[in-house]
């Protein structure tokens, strides 16, 4: 059995804070710096491997505790699904937007912000807001340590296929 420590998790906790917040600058900050291609391309990069980083240790802290090793898989998935598919959407809809405003961009000093591009833009700062609100209250809710002990979760289990058959 793997127990979380309060330093281990504190230190996952901060990495994915910090990397919420270098998310959030870029996504505020990136329009500064139109004048460069090479500036946006490295911040875009920045951002996109945040995000992966991020999701990757949003799935390692649930990778690491006891309900998903005991093979209560289901458990975890219905507590955080809502957050890992919006992490998913948030990450390819910000490479979306990433890649046809570099594309658009590139060699083209005067950039036309189209209908199409604005309503995805637009759709990428609003997921952004639901994507930092879901993402810290998943981080949050799995240092609970139930998670991480041996409490009657095989008991839960028993009743709930009881109350099913039934």
């Amino acid at each position: 059995m793997v127990k979380v420590t309060t330093n281990r998790y504190t230190i996952i906790l901060l990495i994915q804070t910090v990397l919420l917040v270098i998310d959030w600058n870029i996504n505020i900050f990136a329009l500064l710096c139109r004048q460069s291609n090479a500036l946006m391309l490295i911040l875009f990069l920045v951002q996109d491997v945040g995000l992966i980083i991020s999701l990757s240790l949003l799935l390692l802290t649930l990778f690491s505790t006891f309900v998903f090793q005991t093979g209560l898989v289901y458990i975890l998935y219905e507590r955080f699904r809502t957050t890992l598919i919006i992490c998913m959407f948030y990450f390819i809809l910000t490479t979306i937007l990433h890649i046809w405003s570099l594309v658009t961009r590139w060699g083209n000093i005067h950039h036309t912000w189209t209908t199409t591009f604005l309503i995805i833009f637009i759709l990428q700062r609003i997921t952004a807001a639901i994507y930092y609100y879901y993402y810290k209250r998943a981080s949050l809710r799995i240092s609970d340590p139930r998670f991480y002990e041996d409490t009657d979760l095989e008991s839960h289990r028993l009743n709930q296929n009881t109350q099913i058959i039934q």
